[in-house]
């Protein structure tokens, strides 16, 4: 494995058909590598079928919960331990990382690493892995900037923020637009997978002494 391997991780697998159908196609044709599994949502089990079909796909536990009862006592090991039960019945198999819808475990980190020590897997914002999140077209609630999530920016934010030595993850939110899809990300999905699956981008990577690697590489290194 290359000392600078890049994971493009797809977020809100289980979301929606189309949304598990975009990342699938980014996997197969394009560049992402990993993706992150939503398991209470109607789209799950789609999901796990589509990700049985391409086992190179490594499957983390996306983590949802936006309520304020996160801070509750207790609150966020019991929900955590529920969707990591669900995740375990839906693929028959412990998940290749961790992370969280919205990122809310992101300023909770002194809660959620205890929980997801006894798996051995990296959870974002944890240090093992170097995260980049800013391909994304909404910078701000109800800004949307195209640019955001097309090839040249892409290639800029990797080549400018990717670890020298060691993993790092690049987050993307790839989809066909679909009638079961609600969210206020959504055309945006379509135009980041055009660009997740242009041949030149996956080229200029490597050219930018890059390996492409999915979470399935991390545990083995």
């Amino acid at each position: 494995m290359s000392a600078r391997p890049l994971i493009v991780n797809a977020d809100d697998f289980g979301l929606a058909t189309g949304v598990n159908e975009g990342i699938v196609e980014a996997h197969v044709n394009g560049i992402v590598t990993s993706t992150s599994l939503m398991v209470d949502w109607p789209a799950a089990a789609h999901a796990v079928e589509l990700a049985r079909e391409h086992p190179r796909l490594s499957v983390g536990l996306h983590y949802v919960e936006d309520g304020p009862e996160i801070d509750e006592p207790g609150h966020a090991a019991r929900t955590f331990a529920a969707q990591l039960t669900r995740f375990r019945e839906l693929t028959g198999s412990d998940p290749t990382h961790v992370d969280s819808h919205h990122h809310v475990h992101m300023s909770r980190l002194t809660t959620f690493a205890p929980l997801v020590a006894p798996l051995g897997v990296p959870l974002r914002g944890d240090g093992r892995v170097r995260y980049l999140g800013d391909f994304y077209a909404q910078p701000r609630r109800g800004v949307v900037e195209l640019d955001r999530v097309g090839a040249p920016f892409l290639l800029a934010l990797i080549a400018r923020e990717a670890a020298d030595d060691g993993f790092t993850e690049l987050g993307c939110h790839p989809a066909r637009v679909t009638g079961d899809l609600v969210s206020s990300y959504s055309g945006e999905r379509e135009v980041e997978l055009a660009t997740l699956t242009d041949p030149d981008v996956r080229a200029q990577i490597e050219e930018l002494g890059l390996t492409l690697a999915s979470y399935h590489d991390w545990t083995s290194s």
